[in-house]
């Protein structure tokens, strides 16, 4: 495997660190943010759900609410962009809605940069691919959300993920920083290149 990403991954101090710090930093906005979907949306405020971790072991990941329990007449959820609120909308676009996950970076559940957290049961469902992507812990952003994230295939999303795997150093954690903060200003881009290569490259099988 080439090199091993040292930036902001757990074992490496500086990673909680910088967690502890934006909460404390970020906690206004966050109350803000909570205030405006009481008000908005109602309760619950906040979301949780199981998550595969690194290993594939699971690990209760938390995020603002963006959407809403609308069902239809049979019981069954509507599709979410009915669910999805106005506030709900921004809050996914600007990934302001990721904020309560900087308290799974502090309690080493997650990182700041790795293959977002997926269930349980959909890593399972990748097979070896899937053991090969809970090599490293999940992160609050990475390679898949700054190359398209939603505007991608759920395949093109996975080889992503695998290629960061593979290729994950310094380096490309802090250009994978940089682009985050592009995606937040000036929203998802496909970037066909880095696509291309991820669909190209070796698949690796294994855990």
């Amino acid at each position: 495997m080439r090199g091993e990403g040292r930036l902001m991954h757990r074992g490496n101090p500086w990673g909680t660190l910088v967690a502890a710090v934006l909460i404390v930093v970020l906690a206004p906005v966050m109350l803000v943010i909570a205030g405006l979907l009481l008000l908005f949306q109602g309760r619950p405020i906040l979301f949780g759900q199981t998550r595969a971790g690194r290993g594939g072991r699971g690990f209760r990941m938390t995020k603002f609410r963006s959407m809403r329990e609308v069902r239809d007449d049979k019981g069954q959820l509507l599709p979410d962009d009915v669910r999805t609120t106005g506030i709900g909308s921004f809050l996914r676009r600007s990934r302001l809605d990721e904020l309560p996950e900087l308290w799974n970076i502090l309690r080493g559940d997650m990182a700041f940069i790795g293959p977002r957290p997926l269930l349980v049961s959909t890593i399972l469902q990748m097979g070896d691919e899937g053991s090969f992507r809970c090599r490293v812990r999940p992160g609050l952003t990475g390679w898949a959300q700054v190359n398209g994230n939603t505007l991608l295939t759920l395949h093109e999303k996975l080889k992503l993920d695998l290629w960061y795997v593979d290729h994950r150093s310094a380096r490309i954690d802090f250009l994978i920083l940089l682009r985050t903060a592009g995606v937040m200003l000036r929203g998802e881009r496909i970037n066909r290149t880095q696509v291309e290569k991820a669909l190209a490259s070796r698949h690796h099988r294994g855990s």
